[in-house]
């Protein structure tokens, strides 16, 4: 019978085919948050993140979803708090509006309220079909650079890896990911004034939609090389345009912040309030967080194993086989980690921040070693209950 079902879901359209991969997935997901929940509960652990009603649905949008229910509940504060010491403390300016707002607008059309734990229970089940829409829009973007071989198991390794479980949590990244692979598909595809409704609603949702910005910059200079007269004028304005407003949309909150609150780096201040308990009361200088982190720690020997951890990422994206991807994947998920190196404090939340460079699982070297694909898959899974463990127990998510 098993071997029926294997059959026919392996004939099917390849968009079931991802969808029930994904189901799968969440079970797994699911019976790890919930396992390790009961087991937590009635054996009395403290968790990491303070929750009035310690319930499994606040359990599961534990920390940032509490900032997100305020902003749905109550908006943006117009004077930020300060600590003791008169600096800025943490706050829901860090925060980007968009997956609030649309659980606020399922609740109103449900006629639901959000207090309590509605706020949770609704932005799970968006999280959750969010991250469907992003397994079906990987499978597409790997497919069309190099086979649908690659594809299939891209979404496995992408759906059962290690911080998977962020997939139907009330956090904006499922719904980050479905809007940031939709504007890179339509960027594969040289439809770029497509890319802008995608890419923009992007930007309102969680940081990193610039390195789509570099990536089209990057890939426009390679078409020219490369193309030259293939190239077409219309191509280029499109690209051109397209690049400018998402550039403009990746840049537009801070200045929201300062200007509904007043106050001149609203949201770089609010972002370093984050760093303190890690680094201390730091200034931003971009390019230096990976160094300051390390350094705080490790001192010089930090800062050589950061050189050592940007040589190897540099010689990843300079081989042939990762270039293999397609420039448009190369350069977007390079400009990603630049932009993670540039302005995030490498800590315990690193490995969800790489989960858009997700199209590099469809790597040539993956696909071509079945014992690598297994081996990562296996680890995915394994390694599940123990960053729930470790980020809803000992730090935070």
């Amino acid at each position: 019978m098993l071997q029926t079902v294997a059959t026919r879901v392996r004939s099917a359209p390849p968009v079931v085919v991802v969808l029930v991969l994904y189901a799968l997935s969440r079970v797994v997901s699911s019976a790890w948050l919930a396992g390790l929940f009961t087991l937590a509960t009635s054996q009395g652990w403290e968790f990491a993140s303070r929750r009035s009603d310690p319930s499994f649905a606040s359990f599961s949008g534990s920390w940032d979803a509490s900032f997100y229910r305020t902003i749905a509940q109550q908006g943006y504060p117009t004077e930020l708090p300060l600590d003791e010491q008169g600096e800025v403390a943490v706050n829901p300016w860090a925060f980007l509006p968009v997956f609030p707002a649309v659980v606020r607008f399922v609740a109103t059309v449900l006629g639901v309220d959000l207090a309590g734990n509605a706020f949770f229970a609704i932005g799970l089940v968006v999280a959750t079909i969010a991250g469907g829409g992003a397994a079906v829009l990987l499978h597409r973007i790997v497919t069309e650079t190099v086979g649908a071989p690659n594809a299939m198991w891209a979404v496995a390794l992408f759906c059962f890896g290690p911080t998977a479980f962020v997939l139907q949590v009330a956090y904006a990244e499922s719904l980050m990911l479905m809007l940031v692979f939709a504007a890179l598909l339509m960027m594969i595809r040289r439809r770029y004034l497509l890319m802008l409704p995608f890419a923009v609603v992007a930007a309102f949702t969680r940081p990193g939609v610039l390195a789509l910005a570099l990536g089209l910059a990057v890939t426009g200079i390679v078409r020219l090389v490369r193309e030259r007269e293939g190239f077409r004028r219309r191509e280029r304005v499109a690209l051109v345009v397209t690049g400018l407003v998402v550039a403009a949309a990746g840049l537009a909150w801070p200045v929201i912040a300062d200007a509904v609150t007043g106050r001149p780096g609203a949201y770089v201040d609010t972002e370093l309030s984050w760093w303190v308990g890690f680094v201390g009361r730091q200034h931003f200088v971009p390019l230096t967080p990976w160094f300051v982190m390390a350094t705080t720690f490790l001192g010089v020997a930090g800062a050589v194993l950061v050189l050592a951890v940007l040589a190897l990422a540099v010689r990843f994206f300079a081989k042939r086989s990762t270039r293999a991807l397609g420039v448009e994947v190369w350069s977007y998920s390079a400009a990603y980690v630049l932009y993670l190196v540039a302005v995030f404090l490498p800590q315990q939340s690193l490995p969800r921040l790489l989960m858009p460079v997700a199209p590099l699982l469809g790597h040539p070297a993956i696909a071509a070693s079945p014992r690598l694909r297994r081996s990562l898959l296996a680890a995915g899974v394994t390694l599940q209950p123990v960053a729930v463990v470790l980020l809803w127990f000992v730090g935070y998510p």
